[in-house]
Order: structure tokens, then sequence, then C-alpha cells
């Protein structure tokens, strides 16, 4: 299901829609509707609940260092150029492999939201990260990550939703929405480790937990 982000108020239409599981691309808003298949589940973290395990405590000391710096949603050729190396090498032959600068920058400015860039720097100023974010109400969305893959080792998809939560915190918003989780997938399984994490059921918002490997609702 697909409809145009457009109107009056463009930022409340996407906030109605994100509340009922739709994701935006440029200036659309789009849901999975598969027949037989509910697999795609929107998923947010709370972020007053949310505590930090080992592991992410781990990554957390590991990212020591690099810094975010939230700004306008304008695309570079900087950012770009990372942006093709990680397609090159976490996505070879995927569905983005062969985006342009001219794509890239639509994916980017086309937005009728309010969106900005997240920009990670190293400790060296070295280009670590950007994560396209939407502003919503009460929390922020992560829209699209990407990173430098010589430093997959460092579990920046894993810190950059920390530093989302952070920042979260700081703005006084009650969640980060983390788009689609698919239990099946591989490539998703580390959004089910920020727990307590809440999906988009039938009847709404509910708490998650895992049982025999896969998601109920918390009673």
């Amino acid at each position: 299901m697909v409809t145009l982000l457009s109107g009056d108020s463009p930022d409340q239409l996407h906030e109605a829609l994100s509340q009922a599981g739709f994701r935006r691309s440029q200036d659309l808003a789009y849901r999975p509707a598969c027949d037989g298949c509910n697999a795609c589940v929107p998923v947010r973290i709370p972020v007053a609940e949310f505590v930090p395990g080992k592991s992410q405590r781990r990554i957390a000391k590991r990212n020591l260092g690099v810094a975010g710096r939230a700004m306008p949603p304008i695309a570079t050729r900087e950012h770009f150029a990372l942006f093709r190396r990680y397609l090159i090498a976490r996505h070879p032959g995927g569905g983005m492999a062969d985006m342009g600068f001219a794509d890239y920058r639509a994916m980017v400015e086309d937005t009728p939201v309010d969106s900005h860039l997240v920009e990670y720097r190293d400790t060296d100023g070295s280009l670590y990260g950007i994560c396209l974010t939407d502003r919503m109400a009460d929390g922020l969305s992560l829209v699209y990550s990407f990173f430098d893959p010589d430093w997959s080792g460092r579990s920046p998809g894993t810190f950059v939703i920390l530093w989302h939560v952070d920042r979260a915190r700081e703005m006084g918003l009650d969640y980060v929405y983390l788009g689609y989780w698919i239990e099946d997938s591989s490539k998703m399984a580390y959004k089910a480790r920020f727990a307590p994490i809440e999906a988009l059921t039938p009847v709404g918002w509910q708490r998650i937990q895992k049982e025999n490997g896969g998601p109920q609702a918390a009673t």
C-alpha cells in the first residue's frame, strides 16, 4: 500500500500513517500488504524504559569519540561516496546497487516532513556513517542509515540506534522507531535485542518478548 505525503499538513499525515505501520520513502508512505504474510512488523523502543545490555555497553565503549551531528537533509558528494562503498560491501546486487548521485539526492532531499541527516565522524574527523532521520511528535524515526564498511567490527548499526535513544531522551521524546523487523531475517536480528521493544499488532502497539524463537505479546 502506497500513498503520497501531500496536502496542507504532510507531517500530520505522516504521523497518522506511521502510527498505522507505514514507513516513509521520499514523499511516499508505504506498508507491505502481502497475501498470507505478515512478517514485516513495525517496532519501536520505549526510550524511558530502555537500559543497554552488556553487549550494547561494549559497543558504546568501542565507539567512544564518534560524534553525531544533526544537519539539514542535503546530499553531498562525500556522503554519496560513503553510500556507494556501503552498498558495494553490504548489499551488492540489491535493489539500490545502481543508484547514482541523483537517486541518492532524491532519497535524502525529497522529503515533505521534518527530516534531518545525522552525520557521524570519528576522532580524526573521518566520516563514520550517516542516518536519515524523521522527527515525529513522539519520537525519532530512523529512515535509512549507512556506514564505513571498514568499521563493521565496531557494530555501527547498533551504535547509531543507541545514539538515537540518547538523543530522543535528551529531546524529551518517548520512542525511537526502527522500521520493520522480520523475525527470520538475520540482518534484522539486532533490532530485537533492544529490549524492551514494542511491535504494532492488530490491537495496537504492544510489548513483545521472545518465546520459543518467536515474538509474543507480553502480558
